[in-house]
């Protein structure tokens, strides 16, 4: 690929160091993925410079018109510190006809508001398990008719949070106390969904129109004390002291039901399309020990550090991680924008 002047969009509190001398290993988990994308584009010979965006639109602007950048790569998880602000980020960057990485605002709006893209899915026969909604507007009352266990997440918040070992409800008192932290905790509303046991696996998916699924990739613990049930949790995710503890790791799915690989690949597929996805995703899923599969949610631009499951997956498949970022670009320059058909 030719150079390229690629503006790097990140939040304004994680534009990282040139280095990591220095820096602890709790710092740097602040900012890896921004360090790693902007590193491995530096690498590569591209013009890179980052943009820290908290509340305002006004540099980015003045960086687009006079800088002209070929492609944004954008690394927004939110704006304004609202997590599903980032799709009108994307929107400004169509508006301002700027080519960009990763998901468009529509498929940003479906996946992250989560109720709404399990009502597609189950409206395309796509297997999710059972849920329901406890609005953050109204007091909650139970179903009367509800099969537990149940997991208990915000509808709209990634990465984990307000996510623990309390997130998965036996009865009644337990989930109207979650849904209550839910409320308090992120400000959201409450998805109350089934509560699948069995194996929690990801399939990322790269693309626009043609799409190629990477292996599927296993969150696994070495140990679990007496009733921890195996979830992502934010401790899981984000403490290494805790990994260290339990042994989490992920890795590649092994020993799958005959089948199993090539109904994820299909299923990752369709949910990517009718939820309008394009550029990159992580599909998750909970494989039941009978083998059904269950798809529980779709992460457009999810961690894309090196290493993390994404790029760990990509390099199984063979892509290395330079070459991962390029084709994101790729995507991002090529992907068909209104704008580009006027």
């Amino acid at each position: 690929m030719s150079r390229l002047r690629i503006l790097v969009l990140v939040h304004e509190s994680l534009v990282p160091p040139d280095s990591l001398e220095g820096h602890s290993e709790k710092e740097i988990a602040e900012w890896k993925t921004e360090y790693d994308v902007i590193q491995a584009l530096k690498r590569a010979g591209h013009d890179v410079r980052p943009i820290g965006l908290r509340d305002k639109l006004g540099e980015l602007r003045q960086q687009i018109l006079g800088w002209q950048p070929q492609v944004a790569f954008n690394i927004i998880e939110e704006f304004h510190g609202v997590s599903t602000y980032e799709q009108h980020v994307v929107s400004f960057l169509e508006l301002m006809r700027q080519p960009y990485t990763g998901c468009n605002p529509r498929g940003l709006l479906l996946a992250h508001y989560k109720a709404l893209g399990k009502k597609i899915m189950a409206y395309h026969r796509i297997p999710t398990p059972r849920f329901f909604v406890a609005q953050r507007s109204r007091a909650f009352k139970p179903p009367r008719r509800v099969n537990y266990p149940l997991f208990v997440k915000s509808a709209t918040e990634d990465a984990s949070l307000a996510i623990s070992q309390a997130s998965v409800v036996r009865d009644e008192k337990k989930l109207c106390e979650r849904v209550q932290f839910v409320h308090e905790q992120t400000q959201s509303d409450a998805l109350v969904e089934e509560y699948i046991e069995g194996r929690e696996v990801y399939v990322g998916v790269i693309g626009n129109r043609r799409l190629q699924t990477l292996p599927p990739w296993e969150l696994t613990f070495a140990s679990l004390g007496n009733g921890t049930a195996p979830i992502a949790t934010r401790k899981v995710k984000w403490d290494p002291r805790y990994q260290r503890q339990h042994g989490v790791t992920t890795q590649e799915a092994k020993d799958l039901p005959e089948g199993t690989r090539e109904s994820l690949a299909r299923i990752s597929k369709k949910v990517y399309r009718v939820l309008d996805l394009s550029g990159y995703a992580r599909i998750d899923f909970r494989i039941r020990e009978d083998g059904q599969i269950f798809c529980l949610e779709a992460n457009p631009n999810p961690n894309i550090a090196e290493g993390e499951d994404l790029a760990a997956s990509a390099s199984a498949a063979g892509i290395t991680y330079g070459s991962l970022l390029e084709r994101i670009i790729n995507l991002g320059r090529t992907y068909r924008a209104e704008w580009t058909m006027r």
